[in-house]
């Protein structure tokens, strides 16, 4: 009998969705026993949001300050998994704050320690650079790298914007104005995610989740867009400058973020459309570091 692993935190329900379908072959086989943690935190964040408690997480978001979570339970600690499930979103380019806390918690030292892990996040688009972030947290912990899978909202940049920012202040998944696609990862992508659950099985059972990710890449698990990968970087760099500015402000930290969403406005919906015509333009030059970052990205090296 193996044991596995699930950890999450899920305000929506999408996560918790998407980490059960991918667990599901498991959780149908009698070889293995499956635990289940929800990372849950001492004070929760609001669901839905508020635009200002929405913006208000950025700075801790970014900067992975981590908060107070509730326990895990003694028996979770006091067992020996031979597999992590690590289901995470991405908030403001970095892991959501709940999952930062628990990755740089005692007890992630315990879990994680000599352990594999596959990592799975469920996003608007940009994963990649949170990824690294995942990646060295999970190498903190003396955690070994399996496996990731990256399912994302399909709609197009500006698009999903729109849409999850009303899911996340409504609390609804619903088309905006009766006009845009649902927001979120498709229902479709989360039923057919247990696919990659088989795909986990198998290797578990074989005792060999060296190839694991190419089976995952050969299953759809990852796709790499080239321009979000510009995209994420430049936000990170922007990201990082409004982070430790605002962190530093005490009182009038309110007064900065007011001025931090109307620059993301701006970014959004003026920038970001210009550095693409940029991207287009310089595109061919950019070929080859192109198809080496694709490669890499897709990969799980540490």
């Amino acid at each position: 009998m193996k044991n596995v692993l699930v950890v999450y935190y899920s305000q929506s329900g999408q996560l918790e969705s998407i980490a059960r379908n991918i667990a599901k072959p498991l959780l149908d086989s009698d070889e293995i026993n499956v635990v289940f943690h929800e990372i849950k935190l001492e004070k929760p964040f609001p669901f839905p949001w508020n635009s200002e408690a929405f913006f208000d997480a950025f700075p801790e978001s970014f900067l992975q300050i981590p908060t107070p979570l509730k326990p895990i339970s003694t028996e979770i600690l006091n067992t020996k998994f031979d597999l992590i499930l690590l289901n995470y979103q991405v908030w403001y380019l970095s892991p959501s704050i709940p999952v930062n806390s628990f990755l740089k918690s005692p007890e992630a030292k315990i879990l994680f320690n000599n352990t594999p892990v596959i990592t799975i996040s469920g996003s608007r688009n940009m994963w990649i650079l949170a990824q690294e972030k995942i990646k060295k947290l999970l190498k903190q912990n003396n955690a070994q790298l399996k496996g990731n899978i990256a399912l994302v909202d399909r709609a197009g940049n500006l698009i999903s914007v729109v849409t999850i920012f009303d899911w996340m202040l409504s609390g609804i998944k619903r088309k905006y104005l009766g006009i845009f696609p649902l927001p979120g990862v498709s229902d479709k992508d989360v039923e057919e995610s247990s696919k990659f659950g088989k795909a986990i099985l198998s290797c578990l059972n074989d005792n060999n989740l060296e190839n694991l990710q190419s089976r995952l890449i050969e299953l759809d698990a990852v796709k790499v867009k080239p321009f979000l990968i510009t995209v994420d970087r430049t936000g990170n760099k922007i990201f990082t400058m409004w982070s430790n500015l605002i962190i530093k402000k005490g009182e009038s930290r309110k007064t900065w973020l007011k001025v931090f969403k109307m620059y993301l406005f701006v970014a959004i919906w003026v920038i970001s459309p210009i550095v693409f015509v940029f991207y287009l333009i310089f595109y061919p030059l950019m070929m080859n570091k192109i198809k080496k970052e694709k490669s890499y990205y897709k990969g799980i090296v540490i």
